[in-house]
């Protein structure tokens, strides 16, 4: 599917004229694939959690936000494809628009696909995506080690309410954060919280 199609459902939402969230140009993709956890305080507080997947970002919100402990199975719900730029939005949506509230980009780096067959062999990670069940190593500043993605309502056709579970896999080394008190959290990129994001925004 063209890279257009794929923001449809994105740019149908915004209204670029009051957003500064990106409309999206077909950034490039990189040597490997990045992604991105954003805190967003809208009108829940949430954590959006996003894979580059070819040339776009999948996404899903997660309430509770990612966890290190293995026992902690994360809801996860999907929302519209983002555009690549996203993974370096930090700012204010405006009151009124889709999202509106604070956004700040909690960890961020690249990711390894780790899917296989019952046999063993790779699978490509859009189509593990597809059938439901996809797993994959962080590197990020906070997150490292192996998570899984994993569908347990819905069937990704649209029909129906479709729901995940984000859970980090056990075993092996992995340095990882717990999910903060969002309102402390500090940005993996300019250090600030969500409300000195929001103090800066209304001072423009």
């Amino acid at each position: 599917m063209a890279e257009r199609d794929r923001l449809r459902d994105y740019r149908g939402k915004r209204d670029f004229d009051r957003t500064g969230e990106p409309r999206g140009s077909g950034g490039s993709a990189g040597d490997r694939p990045r992604f991105v956890v954003q805190i967003h305080d809208a009108s829940t507080m949430h954590f959006d959690f996003r894979l580059q997947v070819d040339d776009v970002l999948k996404s899903w919100s997660i309430p509770k936000g990612p966890s290190a402990d293995p026992k902690d199975k994360r809801l996860a719900v999907p929302t519209e494809d983002h555009p690549l730029e996203y993974e370096e939005f930090e700012g204010v949506i405006p009151r009124g628009e889709y999202g509106g509230g604070t956004v700040i980009v909690w960890d961020h780096g690249t990711y390894e696909p780790l899917s296989h067959d019952r046999k063993g062999r790779p699978v490509d990670f859009a189509e593990s995506l597809e059938r439901g069940h996809a797993t994959f190593r962080l590197s990020g500043a906070k997150l490292r080690g192996e998570y899984a993605l994993t569908r347990f309502r819905g069937d990704g056709s649209g029909a129906g309410e479709e729901a995940w579970l984000l859970v980090r896999r056990a075993g092996g080394r992995a340095r990882a954060h717990g999910a903060p008190d969002p309102r402390r959290a500090r940005s993996a990129v300019s250090g600030r919280t969500l409300a000195q994001v929001a103090s800066d925004a209304a001072g423009e």
